[in-house]
């Protein structure tokens, strides 16, 4: 079984050292709030949310945010407004690529663009 977002949340707030209520405090939310996204007791918070949770966790946004199935809003703006990248992202879905192929894919593009990570 996959693990939820809730449970995903509680192991990286953990991981973290931050209890619930600094973690709260932090994002400028009750402590309640937290308790019941890691109970999955709510639906995933908004996309700009998971990516201030994950700083203040010191961790990297993609692997919340995708357990959450969002993608940040510069992202999504990025995509929404040009032709290529939709019919690129259309062709990458077709092609049911694997998360080690998507990485292989990310890399050949950061060596496309001078190796920016």
């Amino acid at each position: 079984m996959d693990t939820t977002f809730g449970a995903l949340l509680r192991e990286k707030r953990q991981a973290a050292g931050v209890n619930q209520r600094e973690l709260a405090s932090k994002i400028k939310v009750d402590f309640s709030y937290i308790s019941k996204l890691e109970n999955d007791r709510l639906s995933p918070p908004a996309a700009e949310t998971i990516v201030a949770i994950c700083e203040v966790l010191d961790i990297a946004p993609e692997e919340l945010l995708s357990a959450a199935g969002k993608i940040p809003s510069d992202v999504q703006k990025t995509i929404g407004e040009s032709q290529a990248a939709q019919q690129f992202l259309r062709e990458a879905q077709q092609l049911d690529l694997s998360d080690e192929e998507w990485q292989q894919m990310r890399k050949s593009l950061q060596n496309l663009g001078g190796g920016n990570p």
